[in-house]
């Protein structure tokens, strides 16, 4: 690999480790705030749960990142259907799952090197480049955190603690991220 595509490589792999745990920080900061009856609301029928979403993500995250560079990332023992029913109870469960999931994922992203992002991998042997695997991943976490999010917001309702810029703070924040530049600069 030539030195200006090693320099792109690690660069993207920064990126997507800072990517993944900036979307894991904002289902944590969800979680943090809900009780155990809230994760288990679902709007109607047709919608999952937290606690569902949450089962699905670790089941997700275990069978794609598990053996992630030698074996097909759905995995034979994989039950996808299970992890739509309702069966973590206790909020404990649930954020163990949340946890876990999360950490066979970061486990593999961050022993990645440039070397390994043009390898082939399957998704239900569907080919795919280690970048294309990796970004595919990235956009179902962040689809199912924002869901997660969406969900948390409805049940805590006017209790919900904002996880980015406050409603009508845009100008303040940026006014205060300009002036902690100066200071660094200074």
């Amino acid at each position: 690999m030539k030195t200006s595509e090693n320099t792109l490589a690690m660069i993207y792999l920064a990126a997507i480790r800072d990517q993944l745990r900036s979307i894991k920080i904002l289902g944590d900061r969800t979680l943090s705030q809900l009780h155990e009856e809230q994760m288990h609301f679902a709007p109607n029928e047709e919608s999952n749960s937290i606690a569902v979403i949450v089962k699905h993500l670790c089941g997700n995250m275990k069978s794609r990142w598990t053996d992630f560079l030698t074996t097909d990332g759905e995995k034979e023992g994989r039950d996808r259907d299970d992890e739509f029913v309702d069966s973590l109870y206790s909020k404990e469960e649930i954020l163990r799952a949340w946890e876990t999931g999360w950490d066979v994922v970061f486990a593999v992203i961050d022993a990645l090197t440039p070397e390994h992002l043009t390898a082939t991998v399957f998704i239900r042997a569907e080919e795919h480049t280690v970048v294309q695997a990796i970004e595919r991943q990235m956009a179902h976490y962040s689809n199912h955190v924002g869901q997660i999010i969406y969900l948390g917001k409805q049940t805590n309702n006017t209790s919900w603690t904002t996880l980015t810029i406050a409603r009508g703070k845009s100008k303040e924040y940026v006014q205060q991220k300009l002036a902690e530049i100066q200071v660094r600069r200074s």
